[in-house]
C-alpha cells in the first residue's frame, strides 16, 4: 500500500533537489488541518502528496466518526468521494470507450442514447456535457427519482435547455447523469462494472468503486443521518442513492492511496487503460465560456475556490460535496488528495478553504514556481524579457532537457545578445537545432527559406517556413510543421507585432500542435505585444476564413503577449500542449514598448521602425489586392499606391473620413518588388502624428471604403475577405457603410472574445 511510504512523515521525493521543504510542509498541514477540525469545519481528513513517482506525504487527521461514537481516521480510510465520480469514474470510462473506437467526443449525445433528443437536446455533443457547456439545468427536482430509474431518466429526457448548447458554463449533474447511462448503452454493462474492470482493477485500485462490499463498511467515513442512523457505504447523494447507487455524477467510494495511484498515472504520460494521445486529451484544458475546463476537470471556474494559488495553468482538479478535493498538476508534476466527510455529523462543515491552503502550501513548497524571478535578480537589465527571467534563474526550466529553439535574430536578451547565442553552449540543458519562421533566421528574407546552418553556432537551422520541415501547403488552419526527433522541449522566442494575420503567431500554433502529438514540452519566452497590451480591434475571424496566415479565431488586434496567446489557443483548440510561459518581470500592458525603452529589433524585413510596426495593421488590409504597400521601397508600410491610383484625389476622399491621429499626403514611388515592381505606383504617404488617438482598423476601413469608391473595377476586392476575415464586415465595407454600422457587425462576437481573452491575460 502507498501509504506504509509516508504515513506521519514526509519523505523527500526523488525527484525533489533536497529535502528541504519536509518540516515546513508537514508542520503547515498540521496547522491548517487543527485549525480547521478545532473550529468544527470537519471530523477529521486524510491528505496525500506526491509526483509521478509516489508519495511524498501522507497523513490521517482527527477521526473517522464523532457518532455514534468516535473513531479515529486511518490512512485507509473509504470516502464517498461524490462529484469526484465525474472525471474519476464516468470520464475515464468515456476515455477508454473513445480510445476503443466505440465513440467519438464531438458525436451528438442522442446518437448514442437515442431517447436523448427534443427541446435542443439533439445537437448536445458529449464534449459539451463533460465542459459542462451543454446547456442542461444543473439538477432535476428529487421526487422525480421516487417514481424509479425509468421515470428519473424520461423526466430529464423532458427536460428544457437552460440556453443553448456551447454558450454557457452552467455545472450540470444532469449532465454527468447522462454520461453514466450513455456508457450503459454502449457497453451493455452500468458504469460500476464497466469502471472496475476497464479501470480500477487494471489500476491496482482495489478500494475503489460503487456500492462497496459489506466488509469495507468498517473504514467507511459516515457522512449523515439517513433514516435514523448514519450514511455508511450508501451514498450520500440523494438522486443518487435513488438510482441505486450508481450514477454518473456521484457515488463512486475510494481512498487517498487509490486516488494518488490514479493522478500518478496521469502526472507520468503513461497507461495501462488509456493511449498517450488520449491520455494527454483527457487533461486538455478546453475553453468553455466563462471558464476553463478539462474533460470531467475543473481548470479554472467558478467552482476552483479549493485549487489553491500556486499551482500552474495545466492543474486540473474536482471536488465533491461530501468534502474531497484532488488536483492535478502536470506542469509541476504535483497531486494534492484531500478527502474528508466534513458533512458529518449534521451535514454542516466547510473544506474548501482548507483543501486550497493545502494545495497552495504544498505549491509553493514542492512545485515549480513560474520564471519569474525577483527584481535583485534582474536590477541591471532596463526592461527584462523571458529569456532574461529564463537567465536569472539559471536555466533551472530547462535542465537536463534536449532543445529545439524556434526564434530569428530579432529575439535578443537584455543585453543585447541574441537569445540563440545565450541558450548556446549552456551546460544545464543541450541546444540541439534551431527552428526559423518566415523571413529566415536572420529575419531579413522575403522568400521560401530554406533549411541551413547558424554561422555563429554552428547549430542546423530547420525552417518551419518552406523548408524540409515546414511545407508550404495550403490548410485551414496553421501549416503542419514536423519537429526534430531527437528533443523533448521545444523554447519559442519570437517578437511577433500583435495582428492577427502576422505569420510568426501561425507558427507557434503549428508547432504547439505537434508537440502536442509527440507529447513535447513546449517552452514561451515571453516578449510585450509591440502594439500594446490593452488595444482589442477588428472583426473577428470567421470559421470559413481560416488559413496558415489567418490561422485562430481572433480579431485583427489581440492585445495578447505571445505567450498569453499560446495559452489562449492551447485551450481554446484543446491542444493539450504541455506549455509553460517565461513570463515578463516588470511588464506594464498599457505601455508600448516603443515608450518604454526597450530596444526596436526589426522582426521582419519590411517592419523596419515601431512607426512601421503601428502602421502596419491598417495598410496590410491592403495587401492580397492590387495595391502595392511599400515593399520593395525603403519604407515600407509608410505609403501605398498602385499605377491606377490619383493621389490627390484619394486624399481629398480620406480628408472627409476625419481619421485620427495620422497624416495622408499624395506621392509617387517605385517598388522592387510585386506586384509593381520596377512600375511606378500612385499614391499616398501616410504619416503617423499621434500613436495614441490613431485608430488602424478604422483607418483601414477608411482606406478600404475611399479606394472602392473612387476605383471599383480597377481595383481587385476578390480577396479582400481573406485578410478582413469576416465576409460580412468586407461586403459592408465595399458597400461604403459607415463605421457604426459596420462595427455593430462585428461587436457581439469581440465582446464575447473579450471575455474569453480576460481568463488568458497573464500580467495586469
Amino acid at each position: 500500500m502507498l501509504h506504509a511510504l509516508a504515513t506521519f512523515l514526509l519523505v523527500a521525493s526523488p525527484t525533489s533537489p533536497d529535502a528541504g521543504p519536509a518540516i515546513p510542509l508537514a508542520t503547515g498541514i498540521e496547522k491548517l488541518v487543527g485549525d480547521a477540525i478545532a473550529e468544527g469545519k470537519l471530523p477529521g481528513c486524510v491528505v496525500a502528496i506526491g509526483r509521478a513517482d509516489g508519495v511524498i506525504y501522507e497523513r490521517a487527521f482527527g477521526h473517522r466518526a464523532l457518532l455514534p461514537e468516535k473513531e479515529p481516521m486511518t490512512v485507509d480510510t473509504i470516502f464517498d468521494v461524490a462529484s469526484l465520480t465525474k472525471p474519476v469514474a464516468t470520464a475515464l470510462s468515456l476515455m477508454v470507450l473513445r480510445d476503443q473506437g466505440k465513440l467519438d467526443l464531438d458525436e451528438r449525445v442522442s446518437h448514442y442514447l437515442p431517447k436523448f433528443t427534443g427541446k435542443g437536446k439533439q445537437a448536445i455533443t458529449l464534449r459539451q456535457v463533460l465542459t459542462h457547456s451543454s446547456g442542461l439545468p444543473a439538477e432535476t427536482r428529487v421526487a422525480d427519482f421516487d417514481a424509479g430509474k425509468d421515470h428519473a431518466f424520461q423526466r430529464i429526457y423532458d427536460l428544457p435547455l437552460k440556453a443553448p448548447p456551447g454558450t454557457r458554463f452552467a455545472y450540470s449533474d444532469v449532465g454527468f447523469m447522462v454520461l453514466g447511462e450513455l456508457i450503459a448503452n454502449v457497453t451493455g454493462i452500468d458504469l460500476a462494472a464497466f469502471s472496475r474492470v476497464k479501470i480500477f482493477e487494471p489500476l491496482g485500485m482495489p478500494d475503489t468503486g460503487f456500492l462497496p462490499a459489506t466488509e469495507l463498511r468498517p473504514r467507511i467515513a459516515p457522512t449523515e443521518p439517513r433514516k435514523g442512523a448514519f450514511i455508511r457505504g450508501d451514498v450520500h447523494d440523494p438522486r443518487a442513492y435513488r438510482l441505486g447507487g450508481v450514477a454518473g455524477h456521484a457515488g463512486l467510494f475510494s481512498t487517498a492511496d487509490d486516488l494518488a495511484l490514479l493522478a500518478r498515472m496521469l502526472l507520468s504520460s503513461e497507461s495501462k487503460i488509456l493511449s498517450r494521445k488520449t491520455l494527454a486529451d483527457f487533461i486538455a484544458p478546453h475553453d468553455v465560456p466563462n471558464a476553463i475546463r478539462a474533460l470531467g476537470w475543473d481548470v479554472s471556474s467558478a467552482y476552483s475556490n479549493n485549487r489553491g494559488t500556486t499551482l500552474s495553468p495545466r492543474a486540473i482538479g474536482h471536488g465533491g460535496y461530501t468534502g474531497t478535493s484532488l488536483w492535478i498538476d502536470p506542469g509541476q508534476d504535483l497531486f494534492i488528495v484531500f478527502l474528508s466527510n466534513r458533512v458529518h455529523p449534521d451535514g454542516k462543515g466547510s473544506i474548501n478553504a482548507l483543501a486550497a491552503g493545502i494545495a497552495t502550501l504544498a505549491g509553493s513548497l514542492l512545485g515549480r514556481p513560474p520564471i519569474a524571478p525577483t527584481q535583485p535578480a534582474l536590477a541591471k537589465v532596463p526592461f527584462p524579457v523571458g529569456i532574461d527571467a529564463l537567465a536569472a534563474e539559471n536555466f533551472a526550466a530547462l535542465r537536463g532537457a534536449r532543445i529545439a529553439l524556434l526564434t530569428n535574430d530579432a529575439a535578443r536578451a537584455g543585453d543585447g545578445r541574441r537569445t540563440t547565442d545565450v541558450l548556446a553552449g549552456q551546460k544545464e540543458f543541450s541546444l540541439v537545432a534551431l527552428l526559423s519562421p518566415e523571413h529566415g533566421l536572420s529575419a531579413t528574407k522575403d522568400e521560401r527559406i530554406k533549411d541551413g546552418v547558424d554561422q555563429a553556432t554552428g547549430l542546423p537551422v530547420y525552417s518551419l517556413y518552406g523548408g524540409t520541415r515546414g511545407k508550404l501547403v495550403p490548410t485551414p488552419g496553421p501549416r503542419p510543421v514536423t519537429l526534430p526527433s531527437d528533443i523533448d522541449t521545444v523554447v519559442v522566442d519570437l517578437l511577433d507585432v500583435g495582428v492577427r494575420f502576422y505569420t510568426y503567431a501561425g507558427t507557434l500554433h503549428a508547432v504547439l500542435i505537434a508537440a502536442a502529438q509527440r507529447g513535447l514540452r513546449v517552452l514561451v519566452l515571453d516578449r510585450p505585444n509591440p502594439l500594446g497590451g490593452t488595444r482589442v480591434l477588428g472583426p473577428m475571424l470567421t470559421d470559413g476564413e481560416r488559413s496558415p496566415v489567418n490561422h485562430h479565431p481572433l480579431p485583427i488586434l489581440h492585445g495578447l503577449t505571445m505567450g498569453e496567446l499560446a495559452l489562449l489557443m492551447n485551450a481554446d483548440e484543446h491542444l493539450g500542449a504541455r506549455l509553460e510561459i517565461a513570463r515578463l518581470p516588470r511588464y506594464d500592458r498599457k505601455v508600448l514598448p516603443s515608450e518604454s525603452g526597450l530596444p526596436f529589433f526589426s522582426p521582419s524585413p519590411n517592419l523596419r521602425t515601431p512607426t512601421q510596426v503601428q502602421l502596419y495593421p491598417a495598410v496590410a488590409l491592403l495587401e492580397g489586392t492590387n495595391i502595392a504597400v511599400g515593399r520593395g521601397t525603403d519604407t515600407p508600410f509608410e505609403h501605398f499606391g498602385a499605377p491606377f491610383i490619383d493621389g490627390e484625389k484619394l486624399a481629398t476622399a480620406l480628408a472627409s473620413a476625419q481619421i485620427d491621429g495620422i497624416r495622408f499626403s499624395p506621392t509617387t514611388f517605385t517598388p522592387k518588388a510585386a506586384p509593381y515592381k520596377d512600375t511606378p505606383c500612385h499614391g499616398l504617404r501616410v504619416t503617423l502624428e499621434n500613436p495614441a488617438t490613431f485608430d488602424p482598423v478604422r483607418t483601414g476601413f477608411a482606406l478600404l471604403r475611399a479606394l472602392h469608391a473612387l476605383y471599383p473595377k480597377a481595383w481587385d476586392t476578390s480577396r479582400l475577405h481573406r485578410i478582413v476575415g469576416d465576409p460580412a464586415v468586407t461586403a459592408a465595407i465595399l458597400e461604403g457603410r459607415p463605421d457604426a454600422a459596420i462595427t455593430a457587425i462585428y461587436t457581439p462576437t469581440l465582446e464575447a472574445w473579450r471575455t474569453k481573452r480576460a481568463k488568458y491575460l497573464l500580467y495586469p
